[in-house]
């Protein structure tokens, strides 16, 4: 059978060139589709029932959020109005989820709920991989994946268990403290878990050995979160008090320092930097605070008149992602955080005592954004705008450092 004959002479080069830039032209017609709008931030996503926890995906922008309900959901953010995607939801938990927590690699999705359950959830499928029904004899309320083999849980009743994948079990579970576990941190050497409490205390627990080490003096009000900080120096604690606490590594037996963030409480805190964390508080205000030295830097952003129930910080360290009891996730921009440090020549606070605004999103506009904060490369400049300014700051100044708004 012969080969059909060519119907058409192909285009030159001249009048190819000639369609491409028709092509272009067409694109760039206002009167073609808009070009897509950009925020700085994903839109707020809004849930049908209060948010308990969320979690950044490691690699890839994915969001996991688990409500009152005990749904888990699973979200694809963008900064693109319009883009944010709900990829899945699961509905295996029978009561309220309280956390939940990605795998090192983003396969996997731990969550742990009120029913006493643990669950393991295959990320790319959505679907339910393991389940242990049975992992504490009380209400779990924290979780931590230690690493691709181990992870640990505290219950409302002060039960810590630590458990191996490889076995299905746990291999150990110790009860030190009097109340509900809050939070559970752990060393760069995945070696000593730290655990804060609602009795007041900090937990310290050698994973090594499989052995309770101390339990710390007891805080005024409950502990409500605990992180470690300063280049694994220093251990910081978030209380119902307002007060953050600080310890010094290896003096767990009682704080070293203290700092009242004078809010109603400080519910849960995220590092950002070795030196500069988010705070989240039950009067619904996010704070940026240095410590050492302790300092209210500014407002990052707020749930108005709402309780927080969590923070957590994005891979790249660009978004803060926030849930609170006005049933939204909303996102907030901490980009400008990790170039930055706070000065401790002097004191930087707007004279109405107020923290100042550190994204467009916090009440007090864009206007403020870098204030209080220092960018490396305008250090030498500002330290001889201080110098200057030094004497008529002083008299507005007769606050303690530890003031905040």
């Amino acid at each position: 059978m012969a080969a059909p004959t060519e119907t058409h002479e192909s285009l030159s080069e001249e009048e190819s060139l000639g369609v491409l830039e028709e092509n272009d032209s067409l694109q760039d017609d206002p009167d073609n589709k808009p070009a897509p709008k950009i925020q700085e931030t994903p839109e707020d996503i809004k849930q049908e029932a209060i948010v308990n926890t969320l979690a950044f995906h490691p690699k890839e922008d994915l969001l996991a959020a688990g409500d009152i309900d005990g749904d888990i959901y699973l979200y694809r953010y963008s900064c693109t109005v319009g883009e944010n995607k709900e990829l899945w939801s699961s509905g295996h938990h029978l009561k309220s989820c309280r956390k939940v927590a990605f795998s090192s690699d983003g396969e996997k999705l731990f969550s742990v709920s009120k029913d006493k359950a643990v669950h393991i959830m295959d990320v790319e499928a959505g679907k339910l991989a393991t389940r242990i029904p049975k992992a504490h004899s009380k209400p779990i309320n924290a979780l931590l994946i230690v690493d691709e083999n181990i992870f640990a849980t505290g219950d409302d009743e002060g039960t810590l268990n630590v458990w191996d994948l490889r076995k299905g079990t746990s291999f150990m579970s110790l009860k030190h403290h009097e109340d509900f576990i809050s939070g559970i941190a752990v060393d760069q050497a995945k070696k000593i878990l730290l655990t804060s409490s609602g009795d007041g205390s900090m937990g310290v627990f050698n994973i090594k050995r499989r052995r309770f080490e101390l339990l710390s003096e007891i805080q005024d009000g409950d502990l409500t979160s605990v992180s470690i900080m300063k280049r694994g120096q220093k251990v910081v604690c978030g209380s119902s008090e307002g007060t953050i606490y600080i310890f010094n590594w290896n003096e767990f037996g009682d704080m070293s320092d203290r700092f009242d963030l004078q809010a109603e409480s400080v519910d849960c805190i995220v590092p950002i930097t070795d030196s500069i964390l988010c705070a989240a508080s039950t009067d619904g205000v996010i704070r940026a605070v240095n410590i050492l030295p302790n300092r209210a830097v500014g407002r990052i952003g707020q749930h108005v008149g709402e309780p927080v129930e969590e923070i957590v910080c994005s891979r790249e360290k660009r978004f803060l992602a926030s849930c609170a009891h006005d049933q939204l996730i909303k996102f907030w921009d901490i980009s400008a955080l990790q170039s930055s440090r706070v000065s401790d020549y002097r004191r930087r606070k707007k004279k109405d005592g107020r923290l100042r605004a550190l994204s467009s999103k916090a009440f007090g506009g864009a206007g403020d954004f870098f204030s209080g904060l220092l960018d490396t490369n305008q250090e030498n400049q500002q330290k001889n705008t201080e110098a200057q300014e030094e004497e008529s700051d002083e008299e507005e100044e007769e606050e303690s450092d530890s003031g905040s708004d």
